[in-house]
């Protein structure tokens, strides 16, 4: 294990992963407290991911995940058949696409205008963030092997 060959995309990847695993914990969602009808899940008061999605906190918490396999490839020098930090791109993008859609189009509780963000959901947006750009850096600096014409 050589901690040396981890470079900076590899560590804002793995921040991007405590982020997103930190804010699954935090408060997202916040009921108006000005209307007694707003709820969460049948809270009144502000609740977490984890608490309010019942699949996708496993989905998100794997995501979180996803840039700890990426340290320990580059820092063990497993061979991979694409290249490093391709996936953790890939899974920080759909991260960053289910947490958008449950924090900007599709919000859990009702009445859904009476529920506003928290800072949860923004930690944990900036950290699908970091995953993506800490993934996609880290593949663009690997060098895919050319094929000849006509070989898939």
């Amino acid at each position: 294990m050589d901690f040396r060959r981890l470079t900076r995309s590899e560590l804002i990847a793995a921040v991007g992963g405590a982020l997103l695993a930190l804010g699954l914990f935090l408060p997202w969602y916040k009921p108006n407290p000005d209307n007694k009808n707003a709820n969460v899940n049948g809270a009144r008061e502000a609740v977490s991911a984890w608490d309010a999605h019942s699949i996708m906190r496993y989905l998100l918490l794997a995501a979180a995940l996803a840039p700890i396999v990426l340290v320990y490839i580059v820092i063990r020098d497993h061979e991979l058949s694409w290249p490093r930090g391709e996936m953790t791109a890939v899974i920080g993008i759909i991260a960053f696409g289910l947490a958008g859609y449950v924090g900007v189009i599709d919000r859990p509780g009702d009445p859904p205008g009476e529920i506003s963000l928290s800072y949860g959901w923004i930690l944990a947006f900036l950290g699908t963030i970091l995953i993506a750009v800490g993934g996609a850096w880290r593949a663009s600096t690997t060098e895919r092997p050319r094929k000849p014409p006509g070989v898939l």
